[in-house]
């Protein structure tokens, strides 16, 4: 079948590939304890729900402004400036089906034929897909768990050239729980400002965060410093809204008109439920507050639980505790021989064996790495653990 070269190298997402074939063993009845899962395994907050019930009842089910309903942009607004602790104009944000939108609408805008995009390593597995969508090239900077899984300055230095056009920044990180601080995204900024750099930031695990109520953001950079800079987030993990599909960027007004043009022939506006939803959500209300207190503060417990549990069962992996997100990125090439080459095949044997699912490291660009995810029930996670350590400690006895 002949197909266009846009998609011709295009490979579908592998934490999704996982996620189908874990429902296919269950389907046969088989039982599958998935650690692979990109998203909170808790309820939309009833306000937020309710919110998109209401708005279906009272029949606001129609088209909207392809950017947001205003009232909505204006509320996301004042949420950023709350914590930029600045003001944001409402004309730059442009709601979007998800943050994958609003990363695709910025990087088919900015980037094209031509140019490269430095992309550090591991990377969440969607940006080197976008970034060819765009026909540009990703330029892959492989940071290591010494630094903490973070780039410097020094380390783009080294893969800089005139054609570099973009950066894409990750904090907290999908899949290491990495992030950078307050002084480590200026002295970034500051490298790409000097040189007409775009900054992409994808920060849409802000709020799940161990170290600080709130991860640092770029919007608390010098304005100077965000003249080409976008910043992406959205509703699906702070709010367990994955399926509701909601996001936004947040750029310059002259280049957010410039997305909201891509996206009027694309999908046109977001679901008008999934806004009024959204509404709700980024309201600064005490009830929205305690609810994402309430669901960071069982992440955190889970996460000290992980760490436990690895150091149990997993005394010789790697891993660097996650500072935000729900991950655990964690090295297991020390276990590959025979027909065990590489992560992939890995994790399909550690299914196969044990029905514990994780994900290639392969995925986010580091083949030497898993990831697990701590979004699960803490009996699932124990559990899984549990099968992990057994079954690598006959793998390392068989030699």
């Amino acid at each position: 079948m002949r197909i266009s070269e846009n998609v011709r190298e295009l490979q579908g997402s592998a934490t999704l590939a996982i996620t189908t074939l874990c429902k296919a063993m269950r389907a046969k009845g088989q039982h599958v304890i998935d650690l692979s899962a990109g998203e909170p395994d808790f309820r939309t907050p009833d306000f937020a729900a309710q919110a998109g019930i209401a708005a279906i009842n009272q029949g606001f089910t129609h088209y909207t402004p392809v950017a947001g309903i205003q009232e909505l942009r204006d509320v996301i607004a004042a949420n950023l400036a709350e914590y930029a602790g600045k003001p944001i104009d409402a004309a730059g944000i442009v709601a979007t089906t998800g943050a994958k939108q609003a990363l695709f609408n910025a990087m088919f805008t900015l980037f094209g034929p031509g140019d490269r995009v430095l992309l550090p390593a591991p990377y969440w597995t969607s940006y080197p897909e976008l970034i060819r969508l765009a026909r540009a090239e990703a330029v892959v900077v492989m940071s290591d768990i010494e630094s903490g899984f973070k780039l410097t300055p020094a380390d783009l230095d080294r893969h800089h050239d005139d054609r570099v056009r973009g950066l894409i920044l990750n904090s907290p990180s999908n899949p290491t729980g990495a992030i950078y601080t307050l002084e480590e995204l200026d002295s970034l900024a500051r490298w790409a400002s000097e040189r007409d750099v775009w900054i992409v930031a994808d920060e849409i695990y802000g709020r799940i965060c161990y170290t600080e109520p709130r991860a640092p953001s770029i919007l608390q950079l010098d304005d100077a410093l965000l003249e080409r800079a976008v910043l992406v987030d959205g509703a699906s993990k702070a709010f367990a809204m994955t399926g509701w599909r909601f996001g936004f960027s947040y750029s310059e007004p002259a280049l957010a008109a410039r997305f909201a043009a891509l996206q009027s022939h694309i999908t046109s506006n977001t679901s008008t439920p999934a806004q009024y939803a959204a509404l709700a959500a980024f309201k600064s209300e005490p009830r929205v507050e305690h609810a994402v207190k309430a669901m960071v503060a069982v992440f955190n417990h889970r996460r000290e639980r992980v760490l436990s549990l690895v150091r149990k069962y997993l005394p010789d992996a790697s891993v660097v505790p996650p500072e935000g997100a729900f991950y655990l990125f964690f090295r297991v090439d020390g276990y590959y021989g025979g027909d065990i080459t590489d992560s992939v095949a890995f994790c399909k044997r550690l299914l196969e064996q044990t029905g514990v699912a994780l994900v290639p490291g392969a995925a986010f660009g580091d083949d030497r790495y898993v990831r697990l995810s701590f979004a699960a029930a803490e009996d699932e996670l124990v559990e899984g653990i549990r099968r992990i350590g057994e079954a690598l400690a006959v793998t390392a006895a068989n030699g």
